[in-house]
């Protein structure tokens, strides 16, 4: 890897992190351990040997590490608890890309997983209430369930039908959201309101309207 040759921060965390695809594989490990062909589907558009040589950077710099994958003996990698703390950069960055996403997706490729990283960036410092929502949402097809309480917020793949029966080891959900990629982020970045996507067509609602407007406001 190159050096900026300062002795900053800022630089050497750049000549760690900051190489093309870096912190798109540390978003990738942030969802959890992932076995290489996994990073490969996640990042698309990145060569197989340019995979394999950024894992290689990453592991020498201490942030990536190998570990047994849970079926048996594949490999895995997985964030180092150094690396795990980029979670809080990233997570700024998403942030503060908020008007960038504002144009829609355009011919940009998306992957619901990786929700699982820019739902809790965008809805950190949301009031939340002192009981856990928790809202299924349809993204084009796709289905997650979102949890957010006290204890944190949680985005996990899972079926979005809203039931209050208390039924399902409590995995149930309050509602069920169905919208796009483009407005769901809108909403948690706080750029639109639901009153707003409800009046344009663009969101549906089943279930406790006011779990939805408890997690995203509006």
């Amino acid at each position: 890897m190159k050096s900026y040759g300062q002795y900053c921060g800022l630089a050497r965390s750049l000549d760690t992190v900051g190489d093309r695809w870096n912190l798109l594989i540390v978003r990738q490990l942030l969802i959890g351990p992932a076995r290489y062909g996994d990073l490969r589907a996640g990042l698309p558009g990145l060569a197989t040997n340019l995979l394999a040589d950024r894992l290689r950077d990453l592991e020498t710099a201490g942030v990536v590490r190998r570990q047994v994958a849970d079926a048996g003996s594949a490999v895995a990698y997985a964030l180092t608890p150094w690396g795990s703390e980029l979670r809080e950069p990233v997570e700024a960055l998403i942030r503060w890309a908020t008007p960038l996403m504002v144009e829609g997706p355009g011919d940009d490729r998306f992957d619901p997983a990786w929700l699982h990283v820019a739902l809790p960036a965008l809805l950190r410092d949301r009031p939340r209430s002192r009981r856990t929502v928790t809202l299924g949402l349809d993204v084009d097809g796709a289905l997650l369930r979102l949890r957010v309480g006290r204890a944190g917020i949680e985005v996990e793949t899972g079926d979005g039908d809203s039931d209050s029966d208390g039924g399902d080891g409590g995995r149930t959900v309050d509602a069920t959201l169905r919208t796009s990629a483009h407005l769901l982020l809108g909403l948690a970045a706080g750029a639109l309101t639901i009153a707003d996507a409800q009046a344009w067509g663009a969101v549906d609602i089943e279930g406790d309207t006011d779990a939805v407007h408890r997690v995203l406001g509006g």
